[in-house]
C-alpha cells in the first residue's frame, strides 16, 4: 500500500477498512492529516432551505452565518428576536424583509408556516414551548442544546417529533467535528480492540467559567439548567457516542467552592467599575477582561463602528451583569463536577469538568484490550500494544468564521450542513444527531445532577423510541 493510497484511505468515512498501526509506522512517518470527505448520501439541490432564525445571539449567528457564507444551500428567511440590536443585525445579514422580522417566538407562529425549518437558538428556558410549536405546525429544527430543562420536556419533545414526523436535529456539534468523527471511526473497526474504559476531561478556562456561567446567562441553574447539561451535555453526549453502548448507570459529586461571597477579597466591590482596590490584581476583573483585552465582547452588542467600543463596553461594564464581582451574583452552579459512568458490557467512564484551567480544549484517553488513544481534539495519538508503534491523526477543519475558540472543532458547519441535506431529502439519517441519538446523553445529564444532590448511584432508564 503506497503513501498516497494509504492517505486517500484515511479520508474514509465510518465502516473503512482497519487500518493498523503497523502499517503506518512502517511508511517512516507517525503523523497524518486528514480532513472527513462530503457525505456520498449528498443530493445536488434545485434551492436552498429555508429557515427562521428564533434566536440571533451568539449560537443564531453560527448557524445564521452559515447560510451567509452558502446562499445556495440555506437561506434565512425571517428572525425573532427581542434585543432590537441583534434583531437589525440578523434581518441585514439576511436580507429578511420587515414583514418576517418579529419581536417574540411566538408571534412567529401566528403565521401560517413559510418556511422549511426553524433554528432555534433561545435561552435554554424558552427552547420548549417553541419547538413544540413548531412541531405542530410542520416545521423541521435545528434545535440548540440542551433539548429541554427537564427530562419530561425532552421526552415530550420526542414524543412528538415522531408523531408528527420531522426532523429533529439537536446541536451536539462535536459529533461532526472530524476529531471525534476520527475517534468513532477507529474505535469501530478495532484500532484498540476491545474498549476498556475512557477518560474525559472538559477544562472550561477560569474566565470562560466567570463569562458564562457565573456573570453569564447560565449563572443560575433554576433560571436556566443545570452546568451538566448547559456546558457538558456535548461531552455526555460525545462519550456514549464513541463508544457505542448503553448507559446503565451514572454517580456525580460536585459543588460551587470559590465563587462565592465569602471568598470576595478585601476592598472589592459590587462591581468592578466601583472602585474596587484590587481590580487591577483579580485574575476575573471585567474590566480587564472585556476593555483591556477585548476578550468575549459578543455579548456585550457593541455598535458597528469600533471607535465607540470602549465607551460602549465601559457602559455594558456598568449596568450588566457583565460588570459584576464575580464573588457576589447570583450564582449556583458548581465550578467542578465529576461524574462516573457504566456503559453496557462492562465499559466504564469518567468525566471531569473543571473550572480553574489558563487552557480550554477537551482532552480525552481510551483504554483498549489492543491500544489506547490520548488526545486533545488538535490531535488524536494511537498506540498498538502489539508493536508499541503510535500514530498521531490530524484533524484539519476550519472552525467558523469569526468564532475561532469555539471548541467545537470545526463541528458547527458541518452539522448545518448535514441539517442542510436531510432537510431537503427529508432524510434525517444523514444526521448523527437526531433527537433519537441526542436524548440519552441528556438523560444521563439529568441522573448526574440527581446523583450529585442525593449523593447515590442512579439508574439510567431510556425512553422507549416509537417504532
Amino acid at each position: 500500500m503506497n503513501r498516497r493510497n494509504l492517505l486517500k484511505s484515511l479520508g474514509l468515512s465510518i465502516g473503512a477498512a482497519v487500518i493498523s498501526t503497523e502499517a503506518l509506522a512502517s511508511l517512516g512517518d507517525n503523523r497524518y492529516s486528514y480532513k472527513i470527505p462530503e457525505n456520498p448520501l449528498y443530493k445536488p439541490m434545485a434551492k436552498p432551505v429555508t429557515a427562521v432564525s428564533i434566536g440571533a445571539g451568539n449560537r443564531g449567528s453560527v448557524y445564521g452565518n452559515f447560510a451567509a457564507k452558502f446562499p445556495d444551500q440555506l437561506k434565512i428567511v425571517g428572525v425573532a428576536e427581542p434585543i432590537e440590536f441583534r434583531n437589525d443585525r440578523h434581518a441585514t445579514t439576511h436580507d429578511i424583509p420587515a414583514e418576517n422580522r418579529f419581536m417574540t417566538w411566538e408571534d412567529v407562529f401566528k403565521r401560517p408556516k413559510f418556511a422549511d425549518a426553524v433554528i432555534i437558538a433561545t435561552p435554554d428556558n424558552m427552547h420548549y414551548e417553541p419547538c413544540m410549536k413548531a412541531l405542530a405546525m410542520g416545521y423541521d429544527i435545528l434545535l440548540e442544546k440542551p433539548i429541554a430543562p427537564t427530562e419530561k420536556e425532552c421526552r415530550d419533545i420526542l414524543e412528538l417529533a415522531h408523531k408528527t414526523g420531522r426532523i429533529v436535529a439537536v446541536c451536539h456539534v462535536l459529533r461532526y467535528a472530524p476529531y471525534f468523527v476520527k475517534m468513532k471511526e477507529l474505535i469501530a473497526q478495532g484500532a484498540i480492540g476491545e474498549v476498556i474504559s475512557v477518560q474525559h476531561f472538559e477544562p472550561i478556562e477560569h474566565t470562560h467559567m466567570a463569562h458564562s456561567y457565573v456573570r453569564g446567562n447560565w449563572h443560575n441553574s433554576k433560571e436556566t439548567t443545570p452546568i451538566i447539561l448547559a456546558k457538558s451535555c456535548h461531552d455526555l453526549d460525545i462519550i456514549k457516542w464513541v463508544i457505542n453502548k448503553p448507559s446503565k448507570q451514572i454517580i456525580a459529586m460536585g459543588d460551587l467552592k470559590w465563587f462565592r461571597k465569602e471568598n470576595a477579597p478585601e476592598g472589592s466591590t459590587a462591581r468592578c467599575t466601583d472602585g474596587c482596590k484590587v481590580e487591577r490584581e483579580c485574575p476575573y476583573s471585567a474590566i480587564k477582561e472585556y476593555h483591556d483585552r477585548r476578550s468575549r465582547t459578543k455579548v456585550l452588542d457593541l455598535p458597528a463602528d469600533k471607535s465607540k467600543h470602549s465607551e460602549a463596553i465601559m457602559d455594558r461594564l456598568r449596568t450588566t451583569n457583565y460588570g459584576r464581582c464575580v464573588y457576589r451574583m447570583e450564582n449556583d452552579q458548581p465550578d467542578h463536577y465529576i461524574t462516573s459512568i457504566m456503559f453496557g458490557d462492562g465499559v466504564t467512564a469518567n468525566f471531569s469538568m473543571e473550572a480553574f484551567t489558563s487552557y480550554h480544549g477537551r482532552r480525552t484517553r481510551v483504554m483498549g484490550s489492543m491500544g489506547d488513544m490520548v488526545g486533545d481534539m488538535d490531535e488524536l495519538e494511537v498506540t498498538d500494544f502489539r508493536t508499541r508503534k503510535s500514530v498521531k491523526f490530524i484533524p484539519k477543519a476550519e472552525d467558523v468564521e469569526g468564532y475561532k475558540n469555539s471548541g467545537h472543532g470545526g463541528g458547527d458547519w458541518l452539522m448545518v450542513r448535514d441539517f442542510v441535506q436531510a432537510v431537503a431529502q427529508q432524510n434525517p439519517s444523514l444526521l448523527t444527531s437526531t433527537i433519537d441519538e441526542s436524548i440519552e446523553s441528556h438523560i444521563m445529564g439529568f441522573m448526574a445532577e440527581e446523583s450529585r444532590k442525593k449523593g447515590k448511584v442512579m439508574n439510567i432508564k431510556m425512553p422507549k423510541i416509537p417504532a
